[in-house]
């Protein structure tokens, strides 16, 4: 399976199309890791490794799902490390979104996504991981959708995009207004 996720990722890094400067280096960052056949796609490949998540909207694209991450004390979208049985990166974001708040949506063909490339260092406090190379997917769910608290978080809420906790981690924000940007430009 590892080999099926080091070619979405390849191909998501390959297809991104960056809309100004700070994401055409994040695609060549992203290249940078991902063009071999040795990428760092696992939690153990190293201290720089690849995540998923989703960035969730409600239908009319004005609040965002947050988790409060308990162990980096701050508010972020769900996503997580990817592990074997996921068949693409979509795949693992969208597990992740479920195991963090209960939601479960349908798969999502890669091809279809609207998404960012974000790499982001991280605290000590997340022991020797160094950093992730983040898939954030854009998805859409209904704000009536039955949410949970995993282990892993300490709340679930939903937030208005203008109007975002003081307590966010480090570009969320600028990721969420990305996104929204790619949405309308593909709506």
């Amino acid at each position: 399976m590892s080999g099926v996720l080091a070619a979405s990722m390849s191909a998501l890094v390959r297809d991104f199309t960056p809309r100004d400067a700070v994401e055409r280096t994040s695609q060549e960052d992203f290249a940078s890791f991902f063009v071999h056949g040795d990428s760092p796609m696992w939690r153990d490949s190293g201290p720089d490794h690849a995540t998923a998540s989703c960035v969730v909207f409600d239908p009319a694209l004005r609040h965002t799902l947050l988790v409060f991450h308990g162990k980096g004390r701050f508010w972020v979208q769900p996503g997580g490390h990817l592990e074997e049985g996921d068949e693409s990166i979509a795949a693992g974001a969208l597990r992740e979104l479920h195991e963090e708040t209960g939601i479960r949506l349908d798969a999502v063909a890669d091809g279809s996504l609207a998404y960012d490339l974000d790499h982001h260092s991280l605290s000590s406090s997340f022991g020797r991981c160094a950093s992730h190379l983040d898939v954030g997917i854009a998805v859409i769910v209904d704000r009536d959708a039955e949410i949970t608290v995993s282990d892993e978080s300490e709340d679930v809420r939903w937030w208005p995009v203008d109007a975002l906790p003081a307590e966010l981690a480090g570009g969320v924000q600028r990721r969420i207004h990305g996104l929204l940007t790619r949405m309308h430009d593909c709506g």
